[in-house]
């Protein structure tokens, strides 16, 4: 896959960035933005072997790196789905990173600080994790790998406005000849869409995807611009046409092939939507399978607005306000109908150009409800 950055970095280098590594092996150092690099950008360099490759070896040119660690526990915390707690290896990197970190006494402060935050991730004080990788970037906006850990805090948090914001204060900082910075425009400008600003998210996205059409963060921003503004058949093309740039970001691929599916779904072309993925969401709860759909209600209804602690995107979550309202109009209960016509108001006020919005008022109406 073709990246705009795959000159790894030296030790004299990173020193240059005022990012100085504790570490004494221009290896480790080329290895870790190697690593850090795929990372951010959700994609495997086939060159050096994929990020499966490179994050051993780094840690194999210097096995005391405390970076390294930093890098790896944080991919590995967010990334994989693992826990300290149910993942005895992940609890040992972890514990390793620590004892370095005390031994070490010439690590700098941002260094140290990044291994605060990963213990706080570990223990899962995300929260606090954040606000110790906001701190970084304080004195440190170019440190990318603080930015990023932060940003997916963010996600998990569902916290839309630091999505927008935490890299809106770093990217006067930047330099648009930065390998990265196409990588910073897309997370912008998901951060921008997150926050109902459709237009500006959209400008951001294709500017991104400009300095590199390989950038699979910013292929799912816009795909996720042109699903909540209600234009299917824009991101049915543009997805089905540039398959070939996005779909070697295998982290990434999946998702991306999911928001296809929704755009499909959007359209009544349920067919199409089956072909990408097995089976739909709906039919992994119990209650629903069962047929139960009052139920469905009351237990989804209490937490409609309390549904963003999750975390998650906002087409993610809209996946839950379909249940509720598909339940709502299969329900047995006059009240659950009436909740169904006040939703779906609701959403046609923010997506007006919904079709599968207009047809389930279509049923709204043909139910002669008052």
């Amino acid at each position: 896959m073709v990246t705009t950055h795959c000159s790894w970095r030296t030790l004299e280098e990173w020193r240059g960035m005022k990012l100085p590594l504790s570490t004494a092996s221009n290896e480790a150092s080329r290895m870790f933005d190697a690593s850090l690099t795929q990372f951010v950008g959700y994609w495997e360099d086939a060159s050096v072997g994929g990020i499966s490759t490179t994050l051993p070896k780094m840690l194999q040119a210097d096995p005391d790196f405390v970076m390294g660690y930093v890098l790896t526990n944080s991919l590995h915390l967010y990334g994989g789905g693992a826990s300290v707690h149910n993942n005895p290896d992940l609890k040992e990197s972890v514990r390793k990173m620590s004892t370095l970190c005390d031994r070490q006494v010439n690590l700098s402060v941002r260094e140290k600080k990044h291994v605060k935050a990963v213990q706080l991730l570990a223990d899962g004080y995300i929260v606090d994790a954040c606000n110790v990788w906001e701190d970084i970037l304080l004195e440190h906006p170019g440190d990318i790998l603080a930015l990023k850990c932060a940003y997916l805090g963010y996600i998990y948090l569902g916290d839309s406005a630091q999505l927008r914001d935490s890299v809106a204060r770093i990217l006067p900082h930047w330099k648009t000849s930065s390998p990265y910075y196409g990588f910073l425009l897309g997370m912008h400008a998901f951060g921008l869409e997150e926050t109902n600003m459709y237009e500006r998210a959209e400008k951001q996205a294709r500017k991104a995807l400009e300095l590199n059409r390989h950038d699979c963060w910013s292929t799912h921003t816009l795909s996720h611009v042109l699903e909540m503004t209600g234009r299917q058949d824009q991101g049915i093309e543009f997805l089905t046409s540039t398959v070939s740039d996005w779909e070697g970001g295998k982290s990434l691929a999946c998702h991306n092939y999911w928001h296809l599916a929704l755009h499909h779904i959007e359209k009544g072309q349920y067919q199409e939507a089956v072909d990408i993925f097995d089976s739909q969401v709906c039919q992994a709860l119990v209650s629903f399978r069962e047929g139960d759909f009052a139920n469905v209600v009351d237990l989804l209804h209490p937490l409609r607005y309390k549904i963003f602690v999750i975390g998650g995107s906002n087409a993610q979550r809209d996946v839950f306000n379909l249940l509720l309202i598909h339940a709502a109009l299969k329900s047995p209960r006059v009240e659950h109908h009436r909740i169904a016509r006040s939703m779906l108001a609701e959403r046609k006020a923010l997506k007006e150009n919904s079709p599968l919005t207009d047809r389930l008022l279509g049923k709204v109406v043909a139910l002669h409800w008052g």
